[in-house]
């Protein structure tokens, strides 16, 4: 789908904001309900969505109540254009974005169904974090679309690093923000929190509940314990354990300040490499979108982080709207013009 293309189907949006298992906690609480600018993680993340077209509904997962009362404010519902449900969270990610899914072809936010028939089968989902307080319209908007002219059954989304270094401090003592990357023959890149898919053709999905909680790259123990699982599976074997721990070994010397050592590592593991991989890993059709979309790339896991963001929020929002204009172009006026200023 293009901005060009008015006639083409959009599709619903699944926030997922549990606080269950390998949900992170910031500051002591579920960080999705922290406040930055006056508002919670998750509301900015319902927000943002009313501007893209792409994006037919907004399904929310997590606590209800919580939810009820970070995203229930009179003035923010007002300003919706788009129908927002709330989904009880259920034991994992796994489960929440599943269960999701099924109140989705049921249309009801209250129970589901299994898929039934080859439209249920082949319905598209955007998959996103509830803690993305600086993505913006256009930047979800072009995920969408390259994720729809690839046509695989789950796109994940990259950023390349280069794009993401606006972020880092400017000077010893400066707030920013550095974050880790994937080392790659191709490149540097971050996992940017979207996930296009249609749910029901991904056949192992359990494997992706355990690709998440081992996704911390800084923790050692994180991927020595994925390492070994990878080596231990029958699908995964001694050949992916090998390019996987060297893809994270890469990271461990680029985080460290050394880059030589880091490309020399990751010369070994390309892009199309992690993708043939993943398909076999999940047993369906997968592949990567790298768009410069930053802001979904900055997720909120530690204290650090939601302390920069907040502090800097004024300057780097207005960066990321310009930024994004310049690159993606202009929200479309037909929804922008409806849309004031959301707040609670």
């Amino acid at each position: 789908m293009t901005r060009d293309d008015p006639t083409a189907e959009p599709v619903p949006a699944i926030v997922t904001a549990g606080d269950s298992r390998a949900a992170k906690a910031v500051y002591g609480k579920s960080k999705v309900y922290l406040e930055v600018d006056g508002l919670p993680l998750v509301a900015h993340v319902v927000r943002v969505l009313q501007d893209c077209p792409e994006i037919s509904a907004v399904w929310v997962v997590g606590d209800p109540q919580r939810l009820e009362a970070a995203l229930g404010g009179k003035h923010f519902r007002e300003r919706l254009c788009k129908p927002l449900f709330i989904v009880p969270q259920q034991r994992d990610l796994i489960a929440n974005c599943w269960e999701t899914y099924r109140r989705i072809l049921a249309n009801d936010p209250t129970k589901g169904r299994d898929p039934e028939s080859e439209a249920d089968l082949d319905q598209e989902v955007l998959f996103l974090s509830g803690d993305l307080p600086l993505a913006t319209p256009q930047e979800i908007s072009t995920f969408i679309q390259q994720a729809r002219v690839q046509g695989d059954d789950h796109v994940l989304g990259l950023c390349p690093a280069e794009s993401l270094e606006v972020f880092r401090p400017s000077a010893p003592g400066e707030t920013g923000i550095t974050v880790a990357y994937f080392n790659l023959r191709d490149g540097r890149f971050r996992q940017n929190n979207l996930h296009y898919a249609r749910p029901a053709r991904i056949g192992r999905r359990e494997r992706l509940e355990e690709m998440y909680e081992m996704r911390h790259q800084r923790r050692f123990w994180n991927m020595f314990t994925l390492t070994v699982r990878l080596l231990l599976d029958r699908v995964g074997g001694l050949k992916i354990a090998f390019l996987f721990g060297m893809m994270h070994m890469a990271g461990i010397a680029d985080r460290n300040g050394h880059p030589r050592l880091a490309r020399l590592l990751a010369r070994f593991v390309t892009l199309d490499i992690n993708r043939t991989t993943i398909c076999k890993l999940l047993d369906t059709r997968f592949s990567f979108a790298v768009t410069e979309s930053v802001g979904p790339a900055l997720d909120v896991d530690t204290e650090e982080e939601y302390d920069a963001i907040c502090e800097k929020y004024p300057e780097w929002m207005a960066a990321q709207r310009e930024r994004s204009e310049r690159l993606h172009g202009p929200i479309p006026p037909r929804i922008a013009a409806s849309q004031g200023d959301p707040g609670v």
